[in-house]
């Protein structure tokens, strides 16, 4: 009989903090997603820790109180990592650690975590690191015990300078090796996007687990790898596919999610090329969740960064088949109606379909309006190929035809 495998999960403790600009609602959603940033890392979540403050802790982020009832916690459960919701200083980092005594990592480790997990090509994990590297450097101080030293006194001094000096100028080495890596890589995938003819090129963007990959499942008839966590996808996926007898490019991009760090957008906008390089982009939105404009948003202010955010673009409103609205009692006279409330039939009549918003809604997983969605992804790469190639439009009816 085969034995089970059984997957152990590391303890952890999040901790954000409640301000003027993110008040206890806004604090509660980031921790649900720092909560399935940890879940996706391995790491089961025992409690949250909150606090209300005008601005963060210069010394412990949270002060010196709370970060004693943390203290407390994490000693009587045999806690292993305190995970806060916001990047950490160096200074910190270290001060914290001394308090914990425990691993103490920030969303943005946890993001870069995640993404050397999930890094399955030599070009992804070369991003990875490159991402790490530079994210490490002003934390060498922290990282390496054996560097405690460095406070210096009698016999002290020399070795701890010389040796840190020594880490530092092996981690800058190891960043210019990666980013020569990375440039080559780069020259070679525009060589390959140079061959592949003059197809009409379509790019999947969205959120993290809005369900990107699933939907080029279903229209490329492919195996892309699909899993209800974050940041499944990391490696670019190029499929050719044909809708009706109309052939086009169609690729699958990494997620973007929300307090992205600054280092993976540098590091990751060679891979976003794919987007940059699309003739219509198909943003695929998670509807069911309970703050998809604030996702929408995201995504809109990545693509704008890496200037693409005035290309052709598809509004995919998927997961219907997950979509609940909140109800008002009719006994209820105090609730007010609010987005929460609104039916898929009211959330149709709002922005999503003003003059300029092209809005479908689907369920790639049930493969709801699937057809609807064809025929409209068919007329607008048709409109582009025409445009293009005026002299050869009769290849392509009007009409999209299954």
């Amino acid at each position: 009989m085969l034995e089970q495998t059984t997957i152990e999960y590391e303890k952890a403790v999040l901790i954000g903090l409640i301000t003027q600009q993110q008040d206890e609602e806004k604090s509660e959603e980031y921790l649900d997603e720092l909560e399935f940033l940890a879940y996706t890392a391995g790491g089961e979540v025992l409690k949250r820790f909150t606090q209300k403050m005008d601005k963060p802790d210069a010394k412990t982020f949270i002060g010196s109180g709370k970060m004693e009832m943390v203290r407390e916690f994490v000693e009587a459960n045999d806690v292993g990592t305190a995970i806060f919701d916001d990047e950490l200083s160096p200074a910190q980092q270290k001060n914290i650690e001394k308090i914990l005594k425990c691993k103490v990592i920030d969303r943005t480790y946890l993001i870069l975590d995640i993404f050397a997990q999930r890094a399955q090509t030599s070009y992804a994990r070369t991003q990875v690191e490159l991402a790490q590297y530079e994210y490490l450097l002003p934390r060498l101080m922290g990282l390496w015990t054996h560097l405690e030293r460095q406070r210096g006194g009698i016999g002290m001094r020399g070795p701890g300078e010389t040796e840190i000096e020594t880490d530092r100028r092996i981690v800058r080495d190891r960043i210019s090796l990666l980013k020569k890596k990375i440039k080559k890589i780069d020259k070679q995938m525009e060589v390959q996007r140079g061959n592949r003819g003059s197809l009409v090129r379509v790019a999947l963007v969205g959120y993290t687990n809005v369900g990107k990959s699933t939907l080029m499942n279903v229209i490329s008839k492919s195996e892309v790898f699909a899993e209800n966590k974050l940041f499944a996808t990391l490696d670019t996926t190029v499929r050719k596919v044909v809708i009706g007898n109309l052939p086009f490019l169609l690729s699958d991009t990494v997620g973007f999610i929300r307090k992205l760090p600054t280092q993976l957008v540098e590091s990751f906008k060679s891979t976003l090329d794919e987007v940059r390089e699309a003739d219509l982009l198909l943003h695929v939105v998670d509807i069911s969740h309970a703050s998809f404009e604030d996702h929408i948003a995201s995504v809109n202010q990545i693509l704008d960064e890496i200037k693409s955010a005035d290309k052709p673009t598809l509004m995919v409103f998927n997961k219907i088949d997950a979509y609940e609205p909140e109800v008002i009692e009719e006994d209820d006279l105090v609730t007010e109606k609010t987005k929460a409330h609104f039916s898929l039939k009211e959330w149709k009549q709002t922005w999503m379909q003003r003059e300029n918003t092209d809005a479908i809604f689907i369920s790639a997983l049930n493969k709801e309006n699937l057809e609807e969605f064809r025929k409209t992804v068919y007329d607008k790469v048709r409109d582009i190929h025409v445009t293009r190639f005026p002299y050869n439009n009769f290849l392509y009816p009007e009409e999209y035809v299954e």
